[in-house]
């Protein structure tokens, strides 16, 4: 009997380059991706935004974002964000991922590697997300990432015109 094996897209970590502005535009123009991250996050998403934030993750001396390619072109991002002061051994991170790659374990498995880059090469003790509690999916990712929820913060965010509690997760140098 011939054994068949359902085998997920390969992908690849590595940081961002200009030629995935169109990529990169194309896939975080996406209402569904924005309706789970800051406002901060231009919408409608442009080339321009996405010319930008290349032009910012490749300048920076330290790298803090991983793009994910998936099929030779950038399909997500990874990101870290240092705390300062008391929080200097903490970092945020956040993430999204084109939405053609949705439920495929791209996610969780990048994330995983990601921190495990992060904290290779940095003195951080600590990553932390926040995560909507419309976005069940999210979190799921992170726990499967190694991410332990530790609290909900109720009515701490406010996106598109209404209050929601938002769910805290961490990960602990190994």
């Amino acid at each position: 009997m011939e054994h068949l094996f359902v085998r997920k897209p390969l992908y690849t970590l590595r940081t961002w380059r200009p030629e995935d502005v169109p990529a990169l535009a194309a896939a975080l123009d996406n209402r569904k991706i924005w309706d789970n991250c800051r406002d901060l996050l231009p919408h409608p998403y442009t080339e321009a935004d996405a010319s930008a934030f290349v032009a910012l993750a490749a300048g920076r001396e330290e790298p803090l974002e991983f793009c994910i390619e998936v099929d030779g072109a950038a399909a997500g991002n990874i990101g870290f964000r240092p705390g300062e002061d008391i929080e200097r051994y903490s970092a945020e991170t956040g993430y999204w991922l084109d939405e053609r790659f949705w439920n495929r374990g791209i996610m969780s498995d990048a994330l995983k590697e990601a921190a495990a880059r992060y904290f290779a090469r940095t003195s951080v003790v600590r990553l932390f997300a926040t995560v909507f509690e419309t976005n069940r999916p999210s979190m799921r990712v992170l726990e499967k990432a190694g991410f332990v929820r530790v609290g909900v913060q109720r009515k701490a965010v406010f996106k598109n015109g209404r209050f929601l509690d938002s769910h805290l997760y961490e990960l602990l140098r190994p």
